[in-house]
């Protein structure tokens, strides 16, 4: 005889919704597996003598359910070796049942029948009387995830066995609801044992009765406030704003209008940063989320793009420039990292660019031009390998400066002052120093301490008039005492 496993459902309630054809089988059927025996079948049929094996010692024996379900389909493999065996589970065999999929992929050669048997939806469904066609999601309570939940749709939460599994479901839900939404922990539904108690979502776990046959309900969110938070909600909100009953102010915007204000909200998340504002910087954050938003959706409004093509350029780029991460090539340090990165980006780009300066933009901040300007030049060799001669080039630029503010030649002087910037941040660069940083500092310093001047001389009641150069100065020196 062939190995074979025969897979039966023992249904989501009481005898009474047992198929005839489901009973006869497991009366006539000597080597009968449970996955448990902790079912009102089970307890029905054992008054009429069902012998039987169960498994629910092995879920003493393993700390995840993940290991409790592969012990349990490698003994039924094994056992199938005997001959044809049984093997019945609550509800429905594939409906929310691990051990069933387990035995399907690897069968090793043992033929698995699957019969019928009554799932716990229909008569969930019919108990809660809600119509899934509106949207529903059917989630495993031992392995629920927070970014599969869809908080519009009718949730049902499976395989919610005891008060361990409701905490983390609870914990997993309050993470994007509010404490006090109300859920139902539906037992035994469609039965004479069938029971619905509507709780608040933080007394989940509170000694409520729990066992194979519960399922917990999460009623659709209807308030919008509720679903802030949601990727989906700010992309609904901003293409409302640019709808026909919109905004006017957003329905006139183009990507080129809105590029000052891009700007604009970096420099200020930049200021957060700066300040250690973790609101501020959430704040800000969503100030430069928002402007990416309205973006994407004058390319869709323009049937150009998407928000999608967006998020799956940047998700593609991700993964294809990490293969360290995503892939089977090495990297054990920084320098390997960026030196594969800027191999990657080569082999995108295909053809040589005529320059090598070319992926600098021309609208960064000048600053951090030249140090981009600088740092890809060096990377074909045309660089100082010491510091010393870089010293020399900021001693030439600040005399040849010198010399056109002697020669009080105005367009020189601009010129050779920008010589010594740039010569100065390739000093900057040799140390690691990103110069766009460094003077955001010192203007950060400065607005400190010169406050604290204006402070003082608003305290003495005068004007600025009324003080020298070197009064105000002993004001700046007792700034820079008090740490400003």
């Amino acid at each position: 005889m062939a190995n074979k496993i025969t897979i039966v459902g023992l249904g989501a309630g009481d005898l009474n919704q047992l198929p005839v054809g489901i009973y006869r089988l497991l009366q006539q059927k000597n080597n009968v597996f449970l996955r448990t025996k902790e079912h009102p079948v089970v307890k029905a049929l054992e008054e009429e003598g069902f012998v039987y094996q169960s498994f629910d010692n092995v879920y003493e024996s393993f700390d995840t359910f993940d290991d409790v379900y592969e012990s349990i389909t490698k003994q039924l493999l094994e056992q199938s070796k005997n001959g044809e065996i049984l093997y019945a589970v609550p509800g429905h065999p594939l409906v929310a049942e691990r051990t069933v999929q387990l035995l399907l992929q690897n069968r090793e050669g043992v033929e698995v029948d699957v019969k019928g048997g009554q799932s716990f939806l229909d008569p969930i469904f019919t108990s809660l009387k809600i119509d899934p066609i509106e949207g529903f999601q059917l989630l495993d309570g031992t392995a629920l995830q927070r970014d599969e939940i869809r908080l519009q749709q009718h949730i049902l939460i499976g395989q919610v066995y005891d008060q361990f599994v409701a905490s983390d479901v609870k914990l997993t839900l309050m993470e994007q609801l509010p404490d006090e939404y109300e859920v139902y922990i539906v037992t035994a539904a469609g039965s004479s044992d069938e029971h619905i108690q509507k709780v608040k979502l933080y007394e989940l776990d509170h000694g409520m009765e729990l066992n194979n046959l519960t399922t917990i309900y999460v009623p659709p969110v209807k308030d919008s406030t509720l679903l802030y938070h949601q990727f989906e909600e700010l992309r609904r909100i901003i293409a409302v704003l640019r709808g026909p009953n919109g905004c006017p102010w957003d329905k006139k915007q183009t990507h080129e209008s809105l590029k000052r204000y891009l700007i604009e909200e970096a420099y200020e998340l930049l200021d957060a940063i700066d300040q250690q504002d973790d609101d501020h910087i959430v704040e800000e954050l969503g100030d430069v989320l928002l402007q990416v938003m309205l973006h994407a959706q004058i390319g869709e409004d323009e049937g150009m793009f998407t928000i999608e093509d967006v998020i799956s350029t940047v998700a593609e780029k991700m993964v294809r420039r990490h293969p360290h991460v995503f892939s089977d090539v090495r990297a054990d340090n920084e320098e390997e990292v960026l030196q594969n990165w800027d191999e990657i980006k080569k082999q995108e780009k295909g053809e040589e660019p005529a320059s090598l300066l070319d992926d600098v933009p021309s609208a960064m901040p000048s600053l951090m031009r030249a140090y981009k300007y600088q740092k890809a030049a060096a990377k074909v060799g045309f660089d100082w390998e010491t510091i010393e001669p870089m010293w020399d080039k900021v001693k030439e630029e600040l005399q040849e400066f010198e010399e056109e503010v002697q020669a009080e030649n105005l367009e020189e002087m601009s010129n050779e002052f920008g010589d010594l910037l740039f010569a100065l941040v390739n000093v900057a660069r040799y140390y690691k120093i990103d110069p766009e940083t460094a003077v955001a500092k010192t203007n950060e310093k400065f607005g400190a301490r010169f406050r604290y001047i204006e402070e003082q001389v608003k305290k003495s009641g005068h004007s600025f008039a009324n003080f020298t150069l070197e009064e105000l100065d002993q004001f700046w020196n007792e700034a820079k005492k008090i740490g400003l």
